[in-house]
């Protein structure tokens, strides 16, 4: 890929502003951010940098075009009117997924077989072949079409950049890791920083620091779904991958101390954090949460248990009153705590120096931060 092109990445809610400054600081320009998603300009070591470094970001998507879509006739010409062939090879199989929202176009079986058939035939044309085995590397051709206007994306990264590849296990409610690398974020974990999660679960908050503590990219240890096309060259990923290895930072003082009631959890935690390979940096134990000393100069990031789903709600009232006893407020002790519950601060007895509303999954939280 030796131009450039405009590449879009979604985003949880209320962390669009943790990911611009992330693509900005991979080398992405031309920024336009709106709800959930921020599209940018960059070459080919942008595509594999983004996927390699980025670590609120669900996916990096190649932008193929936008347009109106009221018929499947304009549906149609619009798709065919894309450069697919520029990245979709002879042999490539180039399977189609979407949504629809607020549009004309309703349903999305149809609306999918059109924009498959209208590939068809742009291929067709561009490659002079009417059959199309699809047999080589899979180039996913992804569609939205929002109140009649129509976006055609192509997926570089495959499965979603949430997957690190160091959690095959986790917990009844864990917290997925791009959002948790937001929260480290919006808590401005450092190098030297000492991170406690006193409900750690399956430790994704503690592994989500250490990697921001010690610059490890999160997609180093993984594949992506474009480095199997022909249209970026295999030494730009072996360069991306290069470069995010040289400058881990072995000599940060971070360190990582978690608990959790469970003693499952526990060995969960440490097992995670050995495939993540920041184990040593870690101290687990079980414990309660009202044997929890916080030291001096530490911040604690957690996500309580929630009352909907694991507790019933007034065990998890009760444990925000615990909270409230051990946890520090500001000054040396800083606490970011996520919850969905509307009335946590009264619980927990202060009120919060900042709040922020981020989604966790479906569920609507406020990330309540003492600094």
């Amino acid at each position: 890929m030796d131009n450039t092109v405009r590449l879009c990445c979604p985003c949880h809610f209320g962390l669009e502003s943790v990911l611009k400054y992330e693509i900005i600081k991979i080398g992405g320009t031309d920024l336009k951010v709106s709800d959930g998603r921020i599209s940018f300009t960059g070459d080919g070591n942008i595509v594999a940098r983004a996927n390699i470094c980025l670590s609120t970001a669900e996916r990096v998507l190649i932008e193929l075009g936008e347009f109106r879509a009221e018929t499947f006739e304009e549906l149609f010409q619009g798709v065919k009117s894309l450069p697919l062939e520029e990245y979709i090879g002879r042999e490539d199989a180039f399977p189609v997924k979407g949504y629809s929202l607020n549009s004309a176009l309703h349903s999305v079986p149809d609306c999918q077989s059109i924009v498959k058939k209208a590939a068809v035939e742009r291929l067709k044309e561009k490659y002079g072949i009417s059959w199309f085995e699809e047999t080589g590397a899979p180039v996913q051709i992804k569609f939205s079409i929002l109140k009649d206007v129509a976006s055609v994306y192509l997926d570089t990264s495959g499965v979603g950049l949430h997957k690190r590849g160091y959690r095959r296990n986790s917990n009844a409610a864990p917290i997925k890791e791009t959002l948790a690398a937001g929260i480290i974020d919006l808590a401005r974990v450092r190098p030297d920083t000492v991170v406690c999660d006193p409900f750690c679960g399956s430790g994704t908050l503690l592994i989500e620091a250490a990697f921001k503590a010690l610059h490890i990219a999160p997609g180093i240890n993984r594949r992506f779904a474009a480095e199997k096309w022909g249209c970026i060259d295999g030494s730009v990923w072996r360069e991306e991958r290069a470069r995010a290895i040289d400058s881990v930072d072995r000599s940060a003082k971070f360190q990582g101390i978690g608990s959790d009631i469970d003693d499952a959890a526990v060995a969960l935690t440490l097992d995670n954090a050995h495939k993540a390979g920041i184990k040593s940096r870690m101290k687990i134990e079980q414990a309660d949460i009202t044997s929890f000393k916080q030291p001096e100069n530490s911040v604690v990031i957690c996500n309580p248990p929630y009352g909907e789903r694991l507790l019933e709600l007034r065990e998890a009232e009760e444990i925000y009153r615990k909270m409230g006893r051990v946890l520090g407020k500001g000054g040396g002790r800083q606490s970011y705590i996520i919850s969905p519950h509307e009335q946590f601060e009264s619980f927990f007895g202060a009120n919060a120096r900042k709040r922020r509303k981020l989604y966790n999954g479906m569920i609507k939280c406020q990330l309540y931060m003492y600094f």
